[in-house]
């Protein structure tokens, strides 16, 4: 029986949509309501034309938000540009709603960070102290008591989980920085009309973008810092590439002392063991975006080069689904003491 009242806010984008997806199919939640600002008033099937005929009854129009309302939601996904979500979580959780927050309002822990990046003022600095950082496979006792979580970006979520294990056992050497090589999907860029996202401005193409300066930057730079309780700064460098879903990372660290391969499997293998969605690869097979298609998964691979020092980690993952929805879904299933994979063991799509 789906007894989660489930509110999702922004529905009509790509996070929002992957979102509906998953809620459609999750056993114990299910969806309350549609929001959004836009297209409020539509159909979501109008929108979104692949959920024709699989709304429930009651919730098939996008709506404007009515926080009165919201209130009978047991949990609301806010899936709203950076600067838009605090004010609406904060009369969310005023109203007893739990908020998953898929923008980067509750990300930081530190409002001068989040201004000096996000180029505006943080509207609810107060909250940040009792927002819990939803990466559940490295804080999920947090998750589980938490009311209010700032779900990952999607890049960060695979530069951490790549890294993890060598930054908890202390073995990065973290006196230079971290290089995180990073490619996604245009679903990354959100669900918007803007020339470089047009078919043939991005197709048969790749580039860079946010060059010594993208938003995630710090955000991998709390997360990094926190795994190894030492600060930790990355040069993180994105790029667009011509597929629709999907993150790969490449990542190069110094060790802070002579390790060998073998050590460095084990450490990930023992790291990860019980991790139902966080998949290391065989040796020399490298993780491919369609293999985690569609899916919560993010495969890992790593290789010491003994020729130039430096450990080369690979993650890919699914940009809006352990990247934004599915790990959204993931926080949720742990705030009401739900199986953490209930919902989100969809096979990757391929090809």
């Amino acid at each position: 029986m789906k007894n989660i009242k489930a509110l999702v806010v922004g529905a009509a984008g790509y996070a929002g949509g992957e979102l509906v997806r998953l809620l459609l199919q999750h056993p114990a939640a299910g969806i309350f309501g549609l929001a959004g600002h836009g297209n409020a008033g539509r159909r979501l099937d109008e929108v979104s034309p692949w959920f024709r005929g699989l709304l429930p009854d009651g919730v098939e129009y996008i709506e404007t938000l009515d926080l009165d309302r919201a209130a009978g939601a047991d949990v609301a996904f806010l899936a709203l540009p950076a600067g838009i979500s605090a004010e609406t979580a904060a009369e969310l959780l005023r109203r007893g709603v739990k908020v998953i927050d898929l923008g980067a309002d509750f990300r930081f822990k530190d409002a001068a960070v989040y201004e000096q990046w996000y180029k505006k003022p943080h509207a609810r600095p107060e909250m940040l102290e009792q927002a819990c950082y939803g990466l559940p496979e490295l804080w999920r006792q947090e998750v589980a008591g938490a009311s209010l979580v700032g779900n990952p970006g999607c890049y960060p979520t695979s530069v951490q989980l790549a890294l993890a294990p060598l930054l908890r056992a202390g073995l990065a050497d973290l006196s230079q920085p971290v290089i995180a090589d990073c490619k996604s999907g245009i679903t990354g860029a959100g669900r918007k009309e803007q020339q470089h996202l047009l078919f043939c401005e991005a197709n048969d193409s790749i580039n860079p973008y946010g060059v010594a300066g993208h938003r995630h930057t710090p955000e991998i730079e709390q997360g990094l810092s926190r795994l190894a309780d030492e600060p930790a700064s990355v040069l993180f460098t994105p790029h667009l590439t011509p597929m629709s879903r999907g993150i790969l990372s490449t990542i190069y660290v110094r060790l802070r002392r002579p390790v060998g391969q073998a050590e460095l499997r084990r450490l990930w293998q023992d790291f990860y063991a019980d991790e139902y969605f966080v998949r290391l690869l065989p040796e020399e097979v490298w993780p491919h975006t369609k293999w985690v298609a569609g899916s919560n998964f993010c495969d890992l691979n790593l290789k010491l080069d003994e020729r130039t020092g430096l450990l080369v980690v690979c993650a890919a993952i699914d940009n809006i689904v352990k990247g934004a929805a599915g790990q959204a879904v993931q926080n949720m299933n742990l705030m009401f003491g739900l199986p953490e994979t209930m919902g989100l063991t969809q096979i990757p799509m391929m090809p």
